[in-house]
């Protein structure tokens, strides 16, 4: 079956963006390309409006961009201080080369990136908070499109293997080996008190929103939603802040306290998320050996590859089991 990381991206030119909208909304004004790995993403402005066009993949499931939409939904009617895109009008269609893709226009969001900034530990105990918010106003929201299969969930160990494969050197599959074997150990005897629900999954510091006086403000790109543990959301976010520290323990505490004091925690699912962390980092470098050899000429599938392998080897050597017991005692 084909998938969206198998598969080519859309490959629209400007002019042809340009058109569809003038065909389609008499709409003219300037339309930007910005980066995007599975999809193709642009930016309209006329002065006036600014929205966001993004062409999905054609290996993706239209169930996934209902799963969006009703999510952005949700968290609006819930917290409408989160700031994030809104589907504007319907999901519509454009052809190239015989392939159907599926377009959106989405509202735009203003703001800066996080990863923009020099990120101190002050503000990952905000990123905590803010995704603690994030995940209170998903509370009670389910979708059938959530409940996949789907390579970037840290719960799914299997999967992580099967991708592990594609990692050539033996000394880095060891490593990988090892960290999955950590979650093995542990992650079970957790899970019994684990709770599940649909999380944003994606909560890394490009994709959150701060406003000129550095405050957060909103998130973006929902495309890896998915139904897993909640303690996925914290350990998704550690992962990143950890590749940015080369003392990461202070920052992730400082981020797991800030989501715990929002969004408390079960002991079980606080002391999980060091596993789930490094079960992220071993997506990270799993993905990348396996999509570099698809797609070579995308740099930025490596973009994280070297400092995750440098993190992971650090991880390596330490004592897992520590490491979640100060999680616990830190963040509670």
């Amino acid at each position: 079956m084909d998938s969206v990381f198998i598969v080519s991206p859309p490959s629209f030119t400007i002019r042809e963006i340009s058109d569809f909208l003038d065909i389609e909304f008499s709409m003219n004004g300037t339309v930007t390309e910005l980066y995007s790995d599975r999809d193709q993403n642009f930016h309209f402005s006329n002065g006036q409006d600014d929205l966001i066009i993004k062409v999905s993949n054609p290996a993706e499931e239209r169930s996934i961009l209902d799963l969006q939409d009703l999510a952005s939904k949700h968290i609006a009617d819930k917290d409408p201080t989160i700031q994030i895109p809104k589907l504007v009008g319907r999901i519509l269609e454009i052809k190239k080369d015989g392939k159907t893709f599926l377009v959106r226009l989405m509202s735009y969001v203003k703001g800066q990136f996080l990863g923009q900034n020099e990120v101190k530990n002050s503000d990952v105990g905000s990123l905590g908070d803010f995704l603690g918010r994030l995940s209170l106003s998903l509370e009670g929201f389910d979708h059938p499109g959530a409940h996949r299969q789907f390579e970037w969930d840290c719960k799914q160990r299997d999967m992580i293997k099967d991708i592990s494969g594609h990692i050539e050197s033996n000394r880095d599959k060891k490593t990988v080996t090892h960290f999955l074997n950590e979650f093995e150990k542990n992650i079970p005897g957790l899970a019994v008190d684990m709770r599940m629900s649909v999380i944003h999954n994606d909560g890394n510091d490009h994709n959150i929103l701060i406003s000129d006086n550095g405050d957060i403000i909103g998130i973006i790109d929902f495309g890896d939603m998915v139904y897993t543990f909640q303690a996925v959301e914290p350990a998704v976010a550690m992962a990143y802040i950890a590749l940015k520290n080369d003392d990461p323990f202070p920052a992730i505490a400082s981020m797991l306290k800030g989501y715990h004091a929002k969004f408390p925690l079960q002991q079980s699912e606080l002391a999980s998320t060091i596993y789930l962390m490094c079960s992220r980092l071993c997506i990270t470098v799993s993905m990348a050996a396996w999509r570099k050899k698809l797609f070579p000429d995308n740099k930025y599938l490596t973009i994280s590859e070297s400092s995750a392998w440098t993190l992971l080897r650090m991880m390596e050597e330490e004592d897992m089991g520590e490491w979640s017991s100060r999680l616990v005692e830190h963040a509670s």
